[in-house]
């Protein structure tokens, strides 16, 4: 493969659509984005517009690409917002529905009615994940229901559902390929962890008809060819698939057991490689970090539904201009929160406590509170619910010497990072790039096509990052812990102190 070629990585969050231009000496040599639209129908309810999620791909890839003009491409990877549904008519290509967003409740009834019916032990055990709306088959389940005629037409072959890896692989082949990786397919609770395939158990439990499901592929591995009419040629591969935290986490190079890494996103995922599938007694899942040719690596995980996204909600209640480096800015006026905790269950509350009743509570309140001090307790919500998911993932994967590598858009506040391995007590290591999952979907592009040799070669790739040391006294540290369990245990009465109760407040 010409070394003097590119990898053009994208992706596809939440909130935005990132695209970079990577050269075979691993830099970045061009990056462009596009902010997404979010909204909010009903309690509980998150959408997008399956339409301008597309969109907002041609758009970051024309900007990026019109930096480098002339830049020839090798191969094109995407990682995306995981367990995020669109439903399409297979004939027009024309989404169906809103895509319904991971972050969507929508599907607590169907969920509650699964629990009820005895099925979570079943469902965790062959999917590795519990049930909750978080994940897609609930979701796929309920679009197909709300769809004239939906589950008749899925069963028939007329319709496509599938995550939005799957949809934007559609629209780049021009409808000529319906398929998802391994790790995007993990995420849906229709899949067996063991066998990599659909489980036609879970497929009856949740109502899916496997008809209209996405044909699972390795990650890295040529999916199909470009189709003409964009801003890149025709013909390219489209040679890596894989979840935005999956991406994260090869992005890291840790190929190997023993690396916990944070990306922090709207929301986050913490994450590391494991030997097999973990059944997780403290809250976590386990899921396929990524397939290579046959061979399927797996990973424990937590999620966090609401992290950078409790600074957008903060910043916007408090009308502040830019969400993100206003709240950041009223932070850094203040040394701490004034004992105000923000406990961000707008939905519920994620790993490793899985309540879908907490909601979300401000605690502590006095009158000399000020919007610095809720802004300081906003970034300090992010570090607690991430060394809750820290310390039960120490415990499980038995990591001896824990250190927490960081990345995403939230890692860029020097404040959090601080405070995030004074509260873990252990080093975070930050990477030198917020953009670890377009990194990683381009690293298995390229890797698919012999852009790179190998995971050697891949390693060896510059991935310098910043590290933070605790520096925090641990009488200080135990204090702020107590009062996060109590604003938990006010949050989620049944689950606050759980972590507490059970291990103590130790990073291992």
């Amino acid at each position: 493969m010409a070394r003097d070629k590119f990898i053009l990585a994208i992706d596809q969050g939440t909130t935005n659509t990132k695209v970079l231009l990577l050269s075979h000496a691993g830099t970045v040599v061009a990056t462009a984005s596009q902010p997404l639209a979010v909204s909010f129908p009903m309690d509980g309810w998150v959408e997008q517009d399956a339409r301008e999620l597309w969109r907002s791909v041609v758009r970051a890839s024309d900007a990026c690409l019109s930096q480098f003009p002339g830049a020839e491409l090798a191969a094109i990877g995407v990682s995306n917002q995981r367990e995020s549904v669109v439903v399409w008519d297979k004939r027009t290509g024309e989404p169906l529905a809103p895509c319904v967003v991971w972050q969507c409740r929508r599907t607590e009834a169907i969920c509650s009615e699964l629990r009820a019916r005895g099925f979570d032990a079943k469902i965790r055990e062959r999917s590795g994940l519990p049930i909750d709306p978080l994940f897609s088959g609930s979701k796929i389940a309920w679009l197909l229901a709300h769809i004239p005629d939906g589950y008749k037409r899925a069963e028939r072959g007329e319709l496509c559902a599938g995550t939005v890896d799957s949809w934007l692989l559609c629209n780049l082949t021009g409808g000529a390929v319906h398929a998802t990786d391994a790790s995007n397919a993990s995420r849906t609770q229709l899949l067996n962890l063991r066998s990599v395939r659909w489980d036609n158990e879970l497929l009856n439990i949740f109502n899916v008809p496997q008809q209209c499901l996405p044909e699972i592929r390795s990650s890295s591995g040529v999916f199909g060819m470009t189709a003409a009419g964009n801003c890149w040629a025709a013909g390219i591969p489209i040679s890596g698939l894989a979840g935005d935290s999956h991406a994260a986490l090869f992005g890291h190079a840790a190929f190997r057991p023993g690396t916990i890494k944070a990306t922090y996103g709207t929301g986050s995922s913490v994450m590391t490689l494991t030997f097999e599938p973990i059944n997780s007694k403290r809250g976590l899942s386990a899921t396929i970090a990524w397939r290579l040719g046959e061979s399927a690596s797996y990973a424990l995980e937590g999620n966090i539904t609401n992290t950078g996204g409790t600074i957008q909600w903060l910043g916007e209640l408090l009308s502040l201009p830019n969400a993100a480096e206003g709240v950041a800015a009223l932070a850094s006026a203040v040394q701490d929160s004034a004992g105000i905790y923000i406990v961000p269950a707008f939905a519920g509350l994620g790993a490793p406590h899985w309540d879908p009743r907490a909601r979300g509570l401000i605690s502590g309140l006095t009158r000399g509170t000020n919007a610095a001090h809720l802004s300081r307790a906003a970034i300090e919500s992010i570090a607690f619910q991430i060394g809750d998911v820290f310390r039960a993932m120490c415990c499980e994967a038995d990591v001896a010497e824990p250190v927490l590598h960081a990345d995403g858009g939230a890692s860029r506040n020097d404040t959090l990072m601080q405070f995030q391995a004074d509260i873990l007590g252990c080093r975070v290591v930050r990477s030198s790039s917020a953009d670890l999952s377009a990194r990683g979907a381009g690293w298995m592009a390229g890797l698919a096509v012999g852009f790179w040799s190998s995971l050697d070669e891949l390693a060896e790739l510059p991935t310098e990052g910043e590290c933070f040391t605790p520096s925090m006294p641990a009488s200080r540290r135990e204090q702020l812990l107590d009062g996060w369990s109590e604003a938990l245990h006010r949050a989620a009465p049944s689950h606050g102190d759980l972590l507490y109760k059970e291990w103590g407040h130790g990073s291992n």
